[in-house]
């Protein structure tokens, strides 16, 4: 239950910066942007909630590759705190809004980090066939849920760069895992 409401809470903060995107209001600061730390830049900080301005995000199910790219479409970094604990994650949605990914680690991001996923989700409303939805499998034991890679964060424009696995189900009671894979290279400028 807990890991639907983070995402639940993720999808909500993607979707307010995605509305933000659309009505053309500029996310970046108009100042010059001198990043040696996250801790620098205070819309990073505070909120937490940084909407990508540049760069793509990519998952890999089955024998289909997905691609965001956050020109068009709303790919966030996002900071979540449930139950007195921390969590980092990646979220998107596309321009037409059919299809919404998300990712979470508990903890604190930074560069050359390795953890363990907390939650994950991928919903693909396609109007060919039915909807698909793909949710952590609840059969994997925590460290065997996936590791999300972070090999840059928060260094000059780079807002994250990395990747990712995990293993997703469409019916967490009864079906198959399936391993998810993807990359992200997200920049604020």
């Amino acid at each position: 239950m807990k890991i639907r409401y983070l995402f639940f809470i993720m999808l909500i903060s993607v979707m307010a910066l995605s509305c933000q995107k659309d009505d053309s209001v500029k996310e970046i600061p108009s100042s010059p942007l001198k990043i040696d730390s996250l801790s620098s830049l205070s819309m990073l900080s505070s909120p937490g909630n940084v909407l990508a301005a540049k760069g793509i995000l990519k998952i890999t199910v089955k024998d289909s590759t997905y691609t965001f790219d956050a020109e068009k479409d709303s790919i966030a970094f996002v900071n979540v705190y449930l139950e007195n604990k921390k969590y980092f994650g990646i979220t998107a949605i596309n321009k037409a809004h059919t299809m919404s990914f998300g990712i979470s680690s508990l903890g604190d991001a930074k560069t050359n980090l390795t953890s363990d996923v907390a939650g994950s989700q991928f919903l693909i409303n396609s109007h060919n066939q039915s909807n698909i939805q793909y949710t952590l499998s609840k059969y994997s034991d925590s460290n065997k849920a996936g590791k999300i890679n972070l090999s840059q964060f928060g260094q000059d424009s780079v807002l994250t760069k990395g990747s990712f696995f995990t293993f997703m189900a469409t019916d967490a009671q009864h079906s198959l895992s399936f391993k998810v894979e993807g990359t992200f290279n997200l920049k604020i400028k």
